[in-house]
């Protein structure tokens, strides 16, 4: 296991981090974390982010009841990404816009 040290923070102190469906593999959301979320989001076994707007740490799920729980936690081969498998509680939905996923758009091609 790598140590949180070890992981490239960008200039801001902070790693993108992709939420994924631990059993559908669906990709449910991106949000940013920075030591002291990792941390957290270890520690309480739920998706703990930085708000880059707000300047805050927000727990995925507080004010809308649908929590992550946190599964396990992957890092790519750069050191500067990470890809977090959860069980989405409550309704199911990742999205504050009420959607199972943030990406339920396409881009027509």
């Amino acid at each position: 296991m790598t140590k949180l040290i070890s992981l490239k923070y960008d200039k801001n102190g902070l790693i993108p981090a992709i939420i994924q469906d631990y059993k559908t593999k669906e990709v449910l959301m991106v949000a940013y974390m920075n030591k002291e979320s990792l941390k957290r989001s270890i520690k309480l076994k739920k998706t703990c982010f930085w708000s880059r707007s707000r300047k805050e740490y927000w727990v995925k799920g507080e004010t809308s009841g649908n929590f992550q729980l946190v599964k396990e936690i992957r890092y790519d081969c750069d050191l500067d990404a990470l890809l977090i498998k959860v069980r989405q509680a409550g309704k199911g939905v990742a999205c504050h816009t009420g959607n199972r996923s943030c990406f339920y758009r396409k881009l027509v091609l």
